[in-house]
């Protein structure tokens, strides 16, 4: 299983599945990454947290906690 968090910079991907519970999954889900949808991960800060990625055409940063429950290919 491969996750967003160890994703290499520069690199797309596909979401396979989402994983965690409740409102932290209904929160991920909000952002617009779903199931199926290409992330491009555009860089990482210096201490790793955030990740600022790429998805549906708009640039979002995610926390590695959360970059951690999505699961990619």
């Amino acid at each position: 299983m491969k996750t967003l968090k160890e994703t290499p910079i520069g690199a797309t991907v596909r979401v396979v599945k989402l994983h965690g519970e409740g409102a932290v999954k209904r929160r991920i889900m909000d952002m617009g990454i779903t199931k199926g949808v290409e992330v491009h991960v555009r860089k990482v800060a210096p201490l790793g947290d955030p990740i600022e990625v790429n998805v549906r055409g708009y640039e979002l940063s995610i926390r590695k906690a959360d970059a951690n429950m999505i699961e990619v290919e």
